[in-house]
């Protein structure tokens, strides 16, 4: 393991902004509890608690192509506090960090990333615009080790189409051959879809924290238990919207867990989730996110917005139906698909635990 030490500011960034990334250091995602300091995430202080930190959905996905070094690199030069990424494993056993488990949306390849070496993935372009080729985990965790950066942290989406052992290990090892002079541990929180990703994680990763991800709240439950102390949560945000919504962030608060909500691209779903108090907004657009914060902190709540009162009124009204909508969806797909989601990953009997952690 590494020594943790404190951090510089990242001389790129506005003042503002270097205030943000600075004060995030006393609120790293290792320590658990709600979000009730009286500091914010923009170095200043509202009264009652401070704003979500602004967590970038693949990095800074409204300006690049998703997953990319640029993608992360432009969140982290905007102030993101964090970088949001999706793992995949090669046919040679390195972790990438691709979204799908096919190549054909953003590389135009009808290939799935399993299926493919490394040499052969790291000639890929992106169809879109600046062309980046695909990273590896390593290539991130190399650039957020450098000097300057040491608050920026990573947020984890462990994808279900691997082998957890063999995924969760393979990102293992990358974690533990990259220095870096602040504890990985206290940098990275490793996101899963179902409890049998999460407990394969909690082997290779014992010191780490850890994001249920999902959209159910009554799977989401089970990780409020004592035995899951470790379990943050990750969840779609309109499933929380309305009173069964409400009640569950109470649990998580009573629980005293931390609680991100993905994918928060408008600004009035953002001023939701600054007057609910999550902790983290997971958005494409971390700039923007960052204005609304900086607007709520300087203004304060009640300015907030723009239009008449009528016509807020109207928006906020579709926007709950959308979210009411979207939830009837959800629990669809949970019926249909749950079954299997809620297995992938679940050991085989007989099958050889982790060899390594870190």
């Amino acid at each position: 393991m590494f020594r943790a030490i404190g951090s510089t500011n990242n001389p790129k960034l506005t003042t503002h902004l270097s205030l943000a990334h600075s004060e995030t250091l006393t609120r790293t995602p290792s320590n658990s509890g709600s979000n009730t300091s009286t500091s914010n995430g923009n170095g200043q202080k509202p009264a009652g608690r401070r704003l979500p930190q602004a967590i970038a959905h693949r990095g800074y996905k409204a300006a690049f192509p998703e997953n990319s070094m640029g993608a992360f690199q432009g969140a982290v030069d905007i102030g993101a506090h964090a970088i949001e990424t999706d793992l995949h494993l090669t046919k040679d056993g390195i972790v990438v960090l691709v979204h799908d488990p096919s190549l054909k949306r953003c590389f135009g390849v009808d290939k799935k990333v399993s299926e493919c070496d490394w040499s052969y993935l790291s000639t890929l372009k992106t169809l879109r615009e600046p062309q980046q080729s695909i990273p590896r985990l390593q290539d991130l965790l190399e650039y957020l080790g450098q000097p300057g950066l040491e608050s920026v942290w990573v947020l984890l989406d462990i994808k279900i189409d691997d082998d957890p052992d063999v995924l969760l290990g393979a990102t293992a090892k990358t974690i533990e051959s990259v220095p870096t002079t602040r504890a990985w541990n206290e940098r990275v929180v490793l996101g899963c879809w179902n409890e049998n990703y999460i407990n394969v994680a909690k082997s290779y990763f014992p010191s780490y924290r850890f994001a249920y991800i999902g959209f159910s709240l009554p799977y989401a439950s089970r990780f409020l238990s004592e035995a899951h102390s470790d379990v943050d949560f990750n969840l779609m945000q309109h499933m929380l919207v309305g009173p069964i919504g409400a009640r569950f962030i109470s649990k998580i608060r009573k629980a005293q867990r931390k609680l991100y909500i993905w994918t928060v691209n408008e600004e009035r779903w953002m001023e939701w989730g600054i007057r609910k108090g999550v902790d983290g907004v997971i958005t494409d657009d971390p700039k923007l996110f960052l204005e609304v914060c900086e607007r709520w902190s300087e203004k304060g709540k009640e300015q907030v917005g723009s239009g008449s009162k009528r016509g807020g009124e109207l928006k906020n009204f579709k926007m709950h139906v959308n979210a009411f909508m979207l939830q009837i969806l959800a629990v669809m797909f949970i019926w249909v698909y749950w079954p299997r989601l809620a297995t992938k990953g679940k050991k085989k009997q007989g099958k050889e635990g982790p060899t390594t952690v870190v």
